[in-house]
């Protein structure tokens, strides 16, 4: 397993393929506009290791998209010459990266789940601040849950190839085809969104080979986190807060993230919502900061302890659904739905309603339950107004193009 780089249903590629691919690399442009990750991970090392600016955009977007949205620029498409290194070994590459921390730049989108993607500049100093090299993790083999063009996947593309170990693709593959490759290639590492765990998650099996789950992207329930360790019994689990404007910047072994002392102040809460200063988010022209401080809309309940201040984040600013006047927090009632036996996954929503504004619809999606049950369940543990007024059952619960859960 050392010498594999990358593998998924359509490509196999050990480190010495990469090189070899690297060394031979033919058109450069300034853009990275790819559907398959293999090639948004080698045009992205070829733009590093010869220190010319990038932009990556996500391959589920169609180019008529990105135009209308004002985020592809036909300039950047244009050819990059050059007199390109060469390099004879992974180490020669890595030192070359490590290098080039300060003078390379790429560009990545958000999301664009709340609106019009928006752009913002990274440097490998901080798209890698988080990744932790050391001899010890060289045997670490890692599960790539994330979309490869967002900043999730750039991170643990970072931890996986700087420590040069393989990555196996399981992004939008069935809870049966992960548990295989997770099997398969006995798997070590994997972070995803909780979305993607809550697909896989089987009562039945058990993964002895994984050491380490990371979840990030969205809420991080305590009850997740019980079923986690019944499927993965020797994985220390990690709840991660990070951002496509900052990156990684706190993790956690439940809901409550640490502001440690370095980041004291560099991060404030102000009116319940989390907000990061201007010094340790990427540059960008779309960001609009109060000050020096950049309001991330996401709103967190505070908690000080004697070893300092705790958060644990509650819902994004735009999230709250109003019924009848009262503000509802969907990801309170997913929480509780998930909690019942048998169901798998949930999504609760607002519909237009002329009387009370809203009113509240949950999908939800599993085996063995019953509209009934789930009600009489929610009256014991729920207000009335939180509960679900229309209640769906569906096959699966739509997720986004970065796997979190579609809203």
């Amino acid at each position: 397993m050392s010498e594999l780089f990358w593998i998924d249903d359509l490509t196999k590629k050990t480190y010495a393929d990469l090189i070899h691919d690297l060394n031979h690399f033919k058109s450069a442009s300034g853009i990275i506009f790819e559907k398959e990750p293999y090639w948004v991970f080698l045009k992205m090392l070829h733009s590093a290791v010869n220190e010319y600016p990038v932009t990556l955009l996500d391959g589920g977007f169609t180019k008529e998209e990105l135009v209308i949205n004002g985020v592809f620029d036909n300039e950047q498409e244009k050819a990059v010459h050059g007199k390109w290194r060469q390099f004879d070994s992974w180490a020669d590459i890595k030192k070359q990266i490590l290098n080039s921390s300060k003078t390379w730049q790429m560009t990545l989108l958000t999301s664009g789940t709340t609106g019009v993607p928006k752009k913002i500049t990274h440097s490998i100093q901080s798209l890698t601040k988080a990744v932790k090299i050391f001899d010890t993790k060289k045997a670490d083999i890692w599960g790539f849950a994330y979309n490869p063009a967002h900043m999730a996947g750039l991170q643990v593309f970072w931890q996986a190839f700087l420590n040069q170990n393989p990555m196996i693709n399981v992004f939008r593959k069935s809870a049966d085809q992960v548990k295989e490759e997770i099997q398969k290639y006995k798997i070590t590492h994997i972070s995803a969104t909780p979305t993607f765990y809550r697909l896989i998650w089987d009562k039945n099996e058990q993964f002895p080979s994984v050491r380490h789950i990371s979840s990030g992207g969205e809420r991080f329930p305590s009850d997740l986190k019980v079923k986690l360790l019944q499927m993965f019994p020797n994985a220390r689990i990690r709840n991660i807060y990070a951002s496509t404007e900052a990156g990684s910047l706190f993790a956690a072994d439940g809901e409550y993230f640490h502001i440690p002392e370095r980041l004291q102040t560099r991060v404030r809460i102000e009116g319940d919502e989390l907000l990061i200063h201007k010094e340790i988010i990427g540059s960008s022209d779309d960001f609009q900061c109060t000050g020096d401080w950049y309001h991330t809309g996401d709103i967190v309940e505070a908690e000080m302890r004697d070893s300092g201040v705790f958060f644990k984040f509650l819902h994004r600013k735009n999230e709250m659904i109003n019924v009848g006047g009262s503000k509802v927090n969907p990801l309170e009632i997913e929480q509780e739905l998930c909690r019942i036996n048998g169901i798998k996954n949930a999504k609760v929503y607002g519909k237009n309603n002329s009387v009370t504004g809203k009113i509240l619809c949950a999908d939800v999606s599993g085996k063995n339950i019953n509209e009934k049950e789930i009600r009489k369940i929610l009256s014991d543990r729920l207000n009335p107004v939180n509960i679900p007024r229309i209640i769906q059952f569906v096959d699966k619960i739509e997720q986004t193009r970065t796997g979190k859960l579609q809203r």
